[in-house]
């Protein structure tokens, strides 16, 4: 069944959210779909809701959080009632802090990297011990409707996202046309046939219809069922990749990463990160997004300073796409940016980049 969303938010009395157990949504998607977006949208419609949000992080510099609050803490309390906690030293450890808290937490919203295979975080809630403290709501899969196709990237883990997703949200519907639209509704239910579609614009979406669902069904994820999915998803999505194999786990410096499926070692995706105290000439940067950056960063994101503006710019990349919003600096000005892509030469960006510099 496909659903589509407007502006209006419906009142969240109307959520019959599980006394037992904190209720949580994983929020996953591929590189650039809208997943931040969403959860900016979750925490300004919440209304009396006080919401824990855990974000998992591919590159080295955890952008996402800064999106959500300037903060170089692990969890942090955000302006409007709810925390922000990074998944630094694990999925469990950080769930725990959160349920240790003595305020209370009325939900739990997790955002995984854009290149994570979301079955071993499904399988942390329902194979370990806190499947006793906690009741996975739903697994709530983004998907750019503009970009998207059955052979994303050659990418394992977009095609998981969308296998283990019990909502799969439709986003940037305003850029695709109503072919491609229902050319995608028809691939996601060949991949999962009782999938709830929803259609949307910049993760506008009202709550009721993602929050207290009831969609994720656990008996489905008995270690026998999992291995019986594992097989038949190989099956299905065999990939060619092998040949990057040495390049996806080149980041040691992240325990969470061992969240992730081995499986991405086939996707082949690496983050490059740069940061700097010393601003951007505007032009300069602009000419590296356009002239001289390399077709294989698919994304990247970042907290940008430049030289003739006293505001900070947040910078977000998405294929062929960029933009950049102005805001108030929260902290002191530096330069932070993470690029996600295959193949990428990380001296050669960092090279490029500090000719950028002023």
């Amino acid at each position: 069944m496909t659903y589509t969303t407007n502006q209006k938010q419906t009142n969240l009395e109307a959520l019959d959210i599980p006394k037992v157990g904190m209720p949580v949504t994983i929020i996953t998607g591929f590189l650039g779909s809208g997943k931040t977006t969403l959860l900016n949208q979750i925490l300004e419609n919440k209304q009396d809701l006080k919401v824990a949000v855990l974000v998992n992080e591919f590159g080295d510099i955890n952008i996402d959080s800064q999106l959500l609050v300037s903060t170089d803490e692990d969890m942090v309390e955000l302006s409007n009632g709810c925390i922000c906690c990074t998944i630094n030293d694990g999925l469990v450890d950080a769930v725990y802090k959160v349920l240790e808290r003595e305020d209370r937490i009325d939900y739990m919203v997790i955002e995984t990297t854009g290149v994570a295979d979301p079955l071993p975080i499904i399988l942390t809630f329902l194979g370990t011990e806190l499947r006793d403290f906690t009741n996975l709501d739903s697994i709530l899969t983004v998907v750019d409707a503009e970009s998207f196709d059955a052979e994303h990237f050659h990418s394992e883990a977009a095609l998981k996202q969308i296998t283990y997703g019990d909502i799969v949200l439709l986003n940037k519907t305003d850029l695709a046309t109503p072919e491609k639209l229902q050319e995608l509704e028809d691939f996601v239910h060949d991949v999962k046939a009782e999938a709830r579609i929803l259609h949307t614009t910049h993760g506008k979406v009202e709550l009721p219809l993602i929050l207290g669902v009831g969609l994720t069904p656990s008996s489905l994820y008995t270690p026998h069922e999992e291995e019986h999915n594992h097989n038949k998803h190989h099956e299905h999505h065999e990939h060619e990749h092998h040949d990057h194999h040495d390049h996806a786990h080149n980041h040691d410096h992240h325990e969470h990463e061992h969240h992730h499926s081995d499986h991405l070692a086939n996707d082949g995706f690496i983050s490059v990160s740069f940061q700097v105290d010393k601003p951007f000439d505007v032009h300069k940067f602009e000419n590296f997004l356009t002239e001289e950056m390399s077709k294989d960063v698919f994304r990247a994101k970042g907290i940008l300073w430049f030289s003739d503006s006293p505001m900070r710019h947040i910078f977000q990349l998405s294929g062929p796409r960029y933009q950049l919003n102005a805001d108030e600096w929260k902290k002191s000005p530096k330069n932070e940016v993470v690029f996600i892509g295959r193949h990428l030469d990380s001296n050669k960006i960092h090279s490029l980049l500090n000719k950028c510099l002023v």
